[in-house]
């Protein structure tokens, strides 16, 4: 009688349990379905993007948010696809350039959306010393390396994993380069996690680690258009929190020198149109510039926000890297047709990388980008999009 009473208020306690769990998913009276597992997988979608030809499959994760707002990333290249937010009338829309399957990213495309290592932007001639060691790199971009050499992190296959127990959707995507890929020295693993959150906020955390000293230099490389593909982006509003800049030469390389922006058509430090200043940049034909952002680096602060006056969408650039470079699609020319048909005109798209400045191998008054054993490397950019009257 007394091992039948304990069954029976075990059994209570089970019930009672199972009552409290679905009571808080019940609405006037009618139960609702309770989402049992992982509560992060449902905000994320899996699905096939396409085949390599050798028969890799890429496989596309869609990030979606409480407000509609959803980011699309495929394991090639740890690629940001697509990026709807919504304009001031709340219409969703694509703000990032990109092609609708994998076909577009196997050719000769401008690093749409691409993670970019091991070192984004470029090394002056393709070399660079290390501990005493001279290091040789493809040069595929006239005299330097650009964006890790002929075949870069944009071009390899990630692993990708669904992060469950996240309050926000988010998938890591990791990859493993050997060393002497691209002439770099030692293994290092690299992963960054793009996490979407219910406040329209697409955070990239970047993390390293390597056994031996290795540059290292990661970004991502996305086109934003805020007033949508296939328009330019010369009426948008954009201030950088920069008073200093990386003069370059010719080939883009930065001289050395640190200097103002204040007096030259580089200055954003009030915001300013794109387009207000742009012809005035000879040679290089526009802007391709690193800034340095105001504030000390390995802190999260803002570094730019661009505004368009007609959809009224706003993007905050927040990150803890020293540098951004400010790339207005100079070499878009209506040549790449990508989602939905539309051709890419030239300043189609607005690239704000975060990064450390280029060729800071090869300039000692620059800050570090050299990764040491035991030391990881960690980065933090947002991209934090709202919308003005």
């Amino acid at each position: 009688m007394v091992r039948t009473k304990s069954r029976m208020f075990a059994i209570a306690v089970i019930v009672l349990g199972l009552f409290v769990c679905v009571l808080p998913h019940t609405h006037f009276g009618v139960l609702r379905p309770v989402p049992v597992y992982a509560r992060a997988a449902a905000n994320v979608d899996q699905t096939e993007f396409g085949k390599l030809p050798d028969g890799t499959v890429i496989t596309a994760y869609t990030l979606k948010n409480a407000k509609g707002s959803w980011a699309k990333v495929i394991t090639y290249g740890a690629t940001l696809t697509e990026l709807y937010v919504p304009d001031k009338s709340g219409k969703l829309g694509d703000v990032v350039l990109g092609f609708s399957d994998l076909q577009g990213y196997l050719g000769d495309e401008p690093f749409f959306g691409a993670t970019v290592g091991r070192y984004a932007n470029r090394i002056a001639k393709g070399h660079f010393t290390l501990d005493g060691k001279v290091y040789n790199l493809a040069t595929n971009d006239g005299p330097n390396m650009l964006h890790g050499g002929k075949i870069g992190f944009n071009r390899k296959v990630w692993k990708a994993e669904i992060l469950p127990g996240m309050t926000a959707a988010a998938v890591r995507f990791t990859y493993l380069s050997k060393d002497g890929e691209e002439s770099f020295p030692g293994n290092l693993t690299a992963s960054i996690t793009y996490t979407l959150t219910d406040t329209n906020e697409l955070k990239l955390n970047y993390h390293a680690e390597t056994d031996q000293d290795t540059p290292i230099n990661l970004t991502n490389h996305s086109y934003f258009a805020l007033g949508g593909p296939g328009k330019n982006i010369l009426d948008e509003i954009l201030y950088l929190n920069a008073d200093q800049y990386t003069p370059v030469d010719a080939t883009l390389i930065p001289t050395g020198e640190i200097a103002p922006v204040k007096g030259t058509p580089l200055d954003f430090t009030k915001p300013t149109p794109i387009g207000a200043h742009i012809n005035e940049i000879k040679g290089i034909g526009g802007y391709d510039h690193n800034f340095v952002i105001n504030g000390k680096a390995g802190k999260l602060r803002l570094a730019a926000r661009a505004t368009d006056p007609t959809t009224g969408r706003q993007m905050e650039v927040w990150t803890t890297e020293p540098g951004v470079q400010f790339y207005a699609s100079l070499h878009l020319n209506g040549s790449i047709v990508g989602e939905n048909g539309i051709a890419y005109p030239k300043y189609g798209g607005l690239c704000l990388e975060t990064q450390h400045y280029p060729d800071s191998v090869n300039h000692p008054n620059f800050p570090s980008a050299i990764l040491h054993p035991g030391k990881p490397y960690d980065s933090e950019t947002i991209y934090k999009f709202s919308v003005t009257k």
